[in-house]
């Protein structure tokens, strides 16, 4: 095999955020669901020999080390693999928005390579290198929507009936590590189970960092404040500062909301390289 083309990188929603408690280390622990969605990034692969790992920005310009090349590495040094590759980058997913788009691109990375490279690594074994570049990386890999606790690292894969969501990401990004340092940050939540998805999955919780982002980044509740005057309520993913809404069927959406990107969504069942480990059925 020589190349793997358009490899996709998909994007995910948290349907809830909640911050239950902080360890002693400083993490703190979460409970949420992460939904896969059709807003993703391409990533095209050519193996190359020599072991030299090279990456081409066909849209945004990423950082020049970034999860991507950060990933590549990684599987390169843990499993002393001596091919390289040429690493070409459609960058769709907004940086700064809660959207997992560094995470996801790791991900599809070292799934990608892993089958370039005939590593034959199983999905728990990537997820092992995966959560040392990202708490996110694990769930992408496993590909699957899930239930998700601790700090990240506790996975349950859940079903989610098909629905559509449309997504708004203001212009201002967000970063994640200061919201979580505010001391306005809500952290005691009380734990919910899994059985509280059953009756409204896109109904159920909040998420904890909105207000806190509100305040940090007024084009949230604007973006908030949008969804509203089209009749939907609109919640923030992640640590935003991406909100989205679920879109009931025929809706029509009215006015511009400005200085966002806007996009209708659907769900997905499975991550679409679902399969490409050797562990996967």
């Amino acid at each position: 095999m020589k190349a793997i083309y358009d490899a996709p990188a998909p994007a995910k929603l948290n349907l809830f955020l909640h911050v239950n408690g902080r360890r002693a280390d400083g993490y703190h622990l979460l409970q949420s669901v992460f939904m896969l969605i059709d807003w993703q990034d391409t990533l095209h692969f050519e193996r190359r020999s020599g072991g030299q790992i090279n990456r081409h920005d066909l849209t945004v310009a990423l950082p020049r080390d970034d999860l991507i090349t950060k990933s590549a590495r990684l599987l390169q040094t843990e499993t002393g693999c001596t091919w390289g590759a040429h690493i070409s980058v459609k960058k769709e997913i907004p940086a700064q928005a809660g959207m997992g788009g560094g995470s996801s691109d790791a991900a599809t990375c070292l799934l990608a390579l892993n089958r370039l490279w005939g590593l034959g690594l199983s999905v728990q074994q990537l997820a092992t290198l995966g959560v040392k570049l990202g708490a996110d990386v694990p769930f992408f890999l496993h590909g699957r929507n899930a239930w998700v606790e601790g700090i990240g690292e506790k996975i349950s894969p859940i079903d989610l009936p098909p629905a559509q969501f449309v997504v708004l990401k203001p212009d201002m990004g967000l970063e994640t590590a200061e919201i979580f340092a505010d001391p306005r940050l809500e952290r005691q939540t009380k734990p919910a189970t899994i059985d509280c998805l059953a009756r409204a999955p896109y109904d159920f919780g909040h998420n904890d960092l909105q207000p806190v982002a509100e305040l940090l980044c007024p084009p949230v509740s604007q973006a908030i404040q949008w969804l509203a005057a089209q009749g939907l309520q609109g919640k923030m993913t992640g640590s935003g500062s991406a909100v989205f809404a679920l879109l009931p069927h025929g809706k029509t959406l009215h006015k511009d909301p400005g200085h966002c990107q806007v996009r209708v969504c659907s769900n997905l069942e499975v991550h679409p390289l679902k399969g490409w480990a050797t562990s996967d059925n």
